[in-house]
C-alpha cells in the first residue's frame, strides 16, 4: 500500500469518527436522557478537543456568558439559577455551603445537675444541635487547647429549669400540662448569660436559639436540670452542627424536546407522564395538541420511555452549564448572607491557591 493510499484511509476514519456539527453542539452542550442510560456527562469543551472550536478560558467570555438568577426568596429558602460554569466550580460552592460557612454552636456542656431521665451525654448531643442565632462574623475563632473563653470567642448560654405541682390542678386532671410546672422544657428555655461587654456589644442581637419550640426533655416534680453551655465559632466539615443549611443543592436545567405534533389522546397521554405544569394541553381547530409549557418543572423521571408509543417522539436533556441552585437556610444566618459568604470562602481559596503557585515559580 502506497503513502497516499494510506493517508487517504486515515483521512476516511477521522471523516467517519467526525461527529456532524449539530451532534458536536450537543455533546458540549447538553446531557441526554436515554432510556437506558444517560450521554454527555462529562465535560469535553476543552482547549483542542473540538476542531473549530475556540475553548481557551477567556475572562471577558465567561462575564458575558455568566450570570446569577434568582428565581424564588422566601423566609429561609432561596432558589437561584447560576449559569456559565462548569459542574466542578457549582459543586465546590455547594460543598462550601454545606461545610466551609462559619456559624456559632454549643460545644461544650458543664451539667451542675441533672435529675431527669435523659443522660448527661444524651442530653449534651441534643443541645449541641440546637441552632443558636448568633452572627458568627462578630466572633473568632477559639485557641486549639483554651478550655475557658473570652467574650471575643465565646457565647455562654445557660438552662436551670425545675418541674413543679401545679397547686391548682383539678384533682381529677390526668393532663400533664395542668398536673405539673416546667414538666417540658424548650429550647426558648435557654437563656444567653453575657460575658465582658457583650450586653453592650450585642444588645440588640437578641442571641438565642433560633427556634423556641425544640423539645429538650421531660420532667416530673422533683427533677431539673442545671447546665451551662459554651457556644464557639466552627465549620460543618469538623461536625455537622455548625453546617449553616438544612440543605444546599443543585440540578441541571432540564429540556425537552417535542420530535414531532403530538395530539388527542397521545397528548393527554404524554401529559401524565410528567410532573404536573411541564406539559400543556392547547386546542387548535378543534384538536388539542401537547406543548411543553415548563421544562424546568420536570423531574427527568423517564416516565416517558415506558411508552413504545412515545417514547420515539420526545426527546429528554439537560443544559449542562445552567445550575438551579436550591438553598435552605438553618435560620442562623439568612439564605442571601450564606451565599455570599460562600463566594467569599472561593474567592480566598482561588487567591491560596494563586499565591501557592507564584511560590511555587520563585522557588
Amino acid at each position: 500500500m502506497s503513502g497516499n493510499d494510506v493517508e487517504e484511509q486515515e483521512n476516511q476514519q477521522c471523516a467517519e469518527m467526525a461527529a456532524p456539527r449539530s451532534n458536536v453542539e450537543e455533546i458540549r452542550d447538553r446531557v441526554i436522557l436515554g432510556e437506558f442510560g444517560v450521554r454527555n456527562v462529562h465535560t469535553t469543551d476543552f482547549p483542542g478537543n473540538y476542531p473549530g472550536y475556540d475553548d481557551t478560558w477567556n475572562r471577558k467570555k465567561f462575564e458575558e456568558k455568566f450570570r446569577i438568577d434568582v428565581i424564588r426568596m422566601d423566609e429561609n429558602t432561596l432558589e437561584f439559577d447560576m449559569v456559565g460554569i462548569d459542574a466542578a466550580i457549582a459543586n465546590a460552592f455547594r460543598r462550601i455551603l454545606l461545610a466551609e460557612v462559619p456559624t456559632m454552636a454549643i460545644e461544650k456542656v458543664f451539667v451542675y445537675n441533672n435529675t431527669s431521665i435523659v443522660q448527661d451525654e444524651i442530653l449534651a448531643h441534643r443541645l449541641g444541635l440546637i441552632p443558636i442565632k448568633a452572627d458568627p462574623r462578630l466572633f473568632e475563632y477559639r485557641n486549639a487547647g483554651d478550655e475557658e473563653g473570652t467574650d471575643i470567642d465565646t457565647i455562654q448560654l445557660q438552662l436551670k429549669i425545675k418541674c413543679t405541682r401545679n397547686p391548682r390542678a383539678s384533682k381529677d386532671s390526668s393532663d400533664p400540662s395542668e398536673l405539673y410546672i416546667n414538666h417540658m422544657v424548650y429550647s426558648r428555655d435557654i437563656k444567653w448569660t453575657p460575658l465582658g461587654n457583650q450586653a453592650d456589644l450585642f444588645a440588640e442581637a437578641g442571641i438565642s436559639p433560633v427556634h423556641g419550640d425544640i423539645l429538650i426533655a421531660q420532667l416530673r416534680p422533683g427533677q431539673e436540670l442545671d447546665i451551662v453551655m459554651h457556644c464557639v465559632k466552627g465549620v460543618g466539615k469538623d461536625h455537622a452542627k455548625f453546617s449553616p443549611v438544612a440543605t444546599a443543592s443543585y440540578r441541571l436545567l432540564p429540556e425537552i424536546t417535542l420530535l414531532q405534533p403530538v395530539e388527542g389522546e397521545l397528548a393527554e397521554k404524554l401529559k401524565r407522564c410528567f410532573s404536573p405544569g411541564v406539559i400543556e394541553i392547547e386546542s387548535d381547530g378543534g384538536k388539542k395538541f401537547a406543548k411543553v409549557a415548563n421544562s424546568r418543572l420536570d423531574t427527568c423521571s423517564r416516565e416517558v420511555f415506558r411508552h413504545d408509543d412515545l417514547k420515539n417522539i420526545v426527546k429528554l436533556g439537560r443544559v449542562r452549564n445552567h445550575f438551579i441552585f436550591s438553598v435552605e437556610s438553618t435560620g442562623i444566618l439568612s439564605h442571601v448572607i450564606l451565599v455570599s459568604e460562600a463566594i467569599k470562602v472561593l474567592m480566598a481559596k482561588c487567591d491560596k491557591f494563586l499565591s501557592e503557585l507564584d511560590s511555587a515559580e520563585v522557588d
